[in-house]
């Protein structure tokens, strides 16, 4: 079973369409919660999110990965995969 990978993002952020692509080219399907100009989602998403308000912010089985640039590192390093695999 595949991890529950859920991002927040804005539809014109750039940095939120980088983090889609890599979760793509990946083949991971994803949940996208689209919080352009809602800020009550945007409120629920800080919650989540430790207080961070950037988007996109990215969490795999409930568990807070960060923005663009975290899941980016986390791939380089070798620690996205492993979490990509273990079921939600």
């Amino acid at each position: 079973m595949a991890a529950n990978v859920e991002i927040y993002t804005w539809s014109t952020c750039p940095y939120c369409i980088r983090a889609k692509a890599l979760l793509n080219r990946k083949g991971i399907e994803f949940a996208e919660h689209c919080i352009d100009g809602d800020e009550v989602a945007r409120e629920k998403m800080a919650q989540r999110a430790n207080g961070k308000f950037s988007v996109p912010q990215i969490f795999i089985n409930n568990q807070h990965i960060g923005g663009c640039d975290d899941i980016h590192a986390l791939d380089a390093k070798g620690g996205l995969d492993p979490l990509l695999q273990e079921a939600g």
